[in-house]
C-alpha cells in the first residue's frame, strides 16, 4: 500500500489531467470475442463505440472472484468488506457491490516494526490459466478505463496490475468524482456516475514509491483492477461500484452531455452552457478539428 507521500505525488501529477466524469443509464458490454486480437474486420477497424467488460457487478458471481485487503494483514485494525447488493427496481438502483469498512490508524501493540497503518483495498483475483498461458484483459484498442460508482467523497485510487517484470508494481490514478455524497450541500446523498480515466494517465508505483523513469502500462496484459483507500483518515467509508470496463468514451461522453443539458434546463440555465459545465473549450468553426 502507498504511504501518504505517494498519494500526494499522484494527486499532484494527475490534477492537471483529471479523468472524465460521465453518468449514463446503463453500462454497455461486449462479447468475450474481443479479448483476443482476432483477425476480423472489427479488429482491423477497432471496437468503435462498443465497450469491453472487465468486472460487471450486476452479476452476483463477480464478487466471488474478488478479494479484500487491509492493514489487518500486518496487525492493523482497518476493515475492508465487499457486499453484493441486489437490484432495487422500486428505487431504480442497479445490482452492484458495496465496498465498505472502517479506517483505523491504530498501530499493533505486538508488532513494533509496523510504523504505518490506515489503508484498505480490493481487487479481482488472478484470472487463471488457459491452454495458451495466463489470462489477461487486452485493452489496447481502448482509450479509457471506465468505472461506475456512487461515492462518499473520500480520496479513492484506482489500482491496476499488469504482467510486469516486477510483480509488485501497481499503476494508480485518483478516482475523482463530482456527484459524491455532500458534493452539492451537506444533505446531498450523492448519485451514480461513470468516471473515465485514460490508460496513459496511470502512474506506476512500487512498495509506496513512484517509480522513475515511468514506463508505459502494458495495456494488452491487464491482470487485476481494483480500488484502494490510502488517505489515512479514520472513520467509516462506503463506495458502491457497478463495474469496470474499457471504452473509447463516445457513448459515455454523449450521455453525460445530454444529462448535463437536462440538468441545466431544469435549473433554468441556458443549454449552451453545457460545454462550459463539462470543461470543454468554446465551440470552434466546424472546419477545424477539435479534440475533447
Amino acid at each position: 500500500m502507498c504511504p501518504r507521500p505517494v498519494q500526494e505525488e499522484l494527486e499532484r501529477t494527475q490534477e492537471t489531467s483529471k479523468n472524465w466524469y460521465v453518468n449514463e443509464s446503463y453500462m454497455h458490454t461486449m462479447s468475450s470475442a474481443h479479448v483476443t486480437k482476432a483477425v476480423t474486420l472489427e479488429a482491423i477497424h477497432g471496437p468503435g463505440d462498443k465497450a469491453y467488460n472487465l468486472l460487471d457487478f450486476s452479476d452476483p458471481e463477480t464478487v466471488t472472484t474478488c478479494r479484500t485487503m487491509s492493514d489487518r494483514s500486518v496487525g492493523g485494525f482497518s476493515q475492508s468488506i465487499l457486499s453484493q447488493e441486489p437490484e432495487d427496481r422500486v428505487s431504480r438502483i442497479p445490482a452492484h457491490v458495496l465496498w465498505h469498512g472502517n479506517i483505523s490508524t491504530k498501530l499493533p501493540e505486538r508488532n513494533p516494526s509496523v510504523q504505518r497503518t490506515g489503508y484498505a483495498a480490493f481487487r479481482n483475483e488472478d484470472r487463471g490459466m488457459s491452454l495458451v498461458g495466463r489470462l489477461f484483459w487486452n485493452t489496447e484498442m481502448y482509450t479509457y478505463l471506465a468505472v461506475r460508482v456512487k461515492s462518499d467523497g473520500r480520496k479513492y485510487f484506482v489500482n491496476l496490475q499488469t504482467d510486469s517484470i516486477v510483480p509488485s508494481d501497481i499503476h494508480q490514478h485518483r478516482l475523482y468524482t463530482r456527484r459524491h455524497k455532500g458534493a452539492k450541500d451537506p444533505e446531498d446523498p450523492g448519485d451514480w456516475e461513470t468516471v473515465l480515466i485514460k490508460w496513459t494517465d496511470f502512474v506506476r508505483t512500487n512498495h509506496g514509491t513512484v517509480v522513475e523513469p515511468q514506463s508505459e502500462i502494458m495495456r494488452d496484459k491487464i491482470r487485476t483492477v481494483g480500488i484502494g483507500l490510502i488517505d489515512r483518515v479514520e472513520g467509516p467509508f462506503e463506495l458502491a461500484i457497478r463495474g469496470f470496463w474499457a471504452t473509447n468514451g463516445t457513448v459515455e461522453k454523449e450521455n453525460r452531455r445530454k444529462e448535463t443539458e437536462s440538468e441545466l434546463q431544469k435549473a433554468g440555465q441556458e443549454p449552451g452552457r453545457v460545454k462550459q459545465a463539462l470543461g470543454y473549450e468554446p465551440e470552434k468553426p466546424k472546419n477545424e478539428e477539435i479534440p475533447f
